[in-house]
Formats: structure tokens, sequence, C-alpha cells
């Protein structure tokens, strides 16, 4: 059954398939209209027919492109006529290893498109329509951004600057648009696969809920933050992470 129509619109990037896919489609699920993006054409346009082209549509590119961000809300605005949730999920995770011995051209990289991109994009959600019309934003963080993160320390790195980012934006923002952030332990993404592929059982052993996370998880809890039920949440990280950080410090 097709949900009825919210009237509202999302612009979710990085939404070709896992936490992504997630969100675009628990957005999909309660009525809103959404613009998907993603790197690969043909991905994306296969994540459109499954979440239902008459509710979605896709932008190619890569989230670093100035002119892709210009694209992506260009559609949004064009489609739909509005843009008043912005998802910021578009990441990358290209190395392992200690941040001592890192090349720090890859570093710009993933501070690039972790951060650069989701504060463009911001700013062009936020002149189209939200200045002057209110929505909210979720920028998806990580809990290697809450402490330290071996092996993927510039991946926590730029994790970490998603949170202030969030902050920053929240205080600039409001009172018109809310902005939070989430922050997940291991999804099961091929995004993540190298943190748990041969050795789930191993992995899910240190989470007190028994499991890995799933797309899903993710999708419900951007979903909350981008509904009137969070109406006064504003600044905050939410971690979504199956217990995990219960184990802080034992």
């Amino acid at each position: 059954m097709t949900a009825q129509d919210s009237g509202k619109v999302a612009l979710v990037t990085g939404a070709s398939r896992g936490i992504g896919y997630g969100i675009a489609e628990a957005l999909v699920a309660r009525g809103d209209r959404v613009v998907i993006t993603g790197r690969n054409e043909d991905s994306l346009k296969a994540a459109v027919e499954a979440l239902g082209p008459d509710r979605v549509t896709g932008v190619a590119g890569k989230a670093h492109d100035e002119a892709h961000q210009a694209a992506a809300v260009d559609r949004a605005m064009d489609a739909f006529g509005r843009v008043d949730y912005l998802v910021n999920n578009a990441g990358t995770n290209p190395v392992f290893g200690p941040i001592a011995e890192l090349d720090l051209a890859v570093a710009r990289k993933v501070f690039e498109t972790n951060v650069v991109s989701a504060l463009g994009f911001a700013q062009r959600t936020w002149r189209a329509w939200q200045k002057e019309n209110g929505g909210a934003i979720v920028n998806i963080a990580s809990v290697a951004g809450l402490g330290a993160s071996p092996f993927v320390g510039a991946y926590g790195i730029s994790k970490a600057a998603m949170v202030n980012l969030s902050l920053q934006l929240a205080h600039e923002m409001a009172p018109g648009v809310r902005v939070n952030s989430i922050a997940p332990a291991v999804v099961k993404t091929k995004f993540a696969a190298a943190l748990y592929e041969g050795r789930e059982e191993e992995v899910v052993a240190s989470y007190p809920l028994g499991r890995l996370g799933v797309p899903e998880d993710i999708g419900g809890a951007a979903a909350f933050l981008l509904s009137d039920a969070a109406g006064w949440v504003t600044g905050q990280t939410l971690v979504v992470d199956g217990g995990i950080l219960l184990n802080a410090g034992f």
C-alpha cells in the first residue's frame, strides 16, 4: 500500500545502497518524496526503480563535486518544488592503517567527501528552501568519531568533524532548521563489509544487543529526527550502536 503523500521532500546523499538507501526507504514509506544521489548511475537507477520512480528521482555524481551538489538541489526544486530535509550520508573510507603514516592526499580526499561536501549540501539546501521555509538536516557520523578508532583514524576524525559541523549548523540555522547527527556502529553494508565479513560471529559477540546493525535501524532513527516528533531536538548526536559503547572502559 502506498503511503499518503506527506507533502515533504528530502535529499539523501549516497543513497543507492546501504545506510542511505535504508533512510530513503523509510522516508518514502511515510510519504515523503526523495531525491537520492550516488556515484554509479546504474546503481542509482536501480535504487530509484526499487524505491518507486513516482516518488523518487536520482542524480548521479561525486559528493565533493560542487556542480553535482548544485544539480541535486536543483533537481529537488525543479521536480518537487521544495527541499525540507537533507541527509548527508555520502562518505568514503579508502585507507586502513595508522594515521601517523597516512598520505596527506588521502586525508584531504576523506575530508572533502565526508565533511566539506556535507557543508556544501547544507549551504545549498539552506539557500534554496530552508532559510525561508524551515526544515531539518541529519548528518551521518559514526561511533568512530566519538573516540579513538584504530586503523580507520582518518575516517574517525572526519566523523568527529561531522558531529561538530552539526553543532555549528544547529546553532546558526535555529530556530527554523533543526540539525542533528546519527552515530552508527557497524551496520551490515558493502561499505562496512571489511569490518565483519568472515568473522561476523566474533564481531557480534561485542554487541550487547547480539547483532550488527542493518540499514533499517538507521532509517528509522533518521525518520524520527526528520519529523515533528523530534521538533524540540537539535544539535544532538543520536548513537545507534547496538550497545557497543557500553563496553567502553572495560
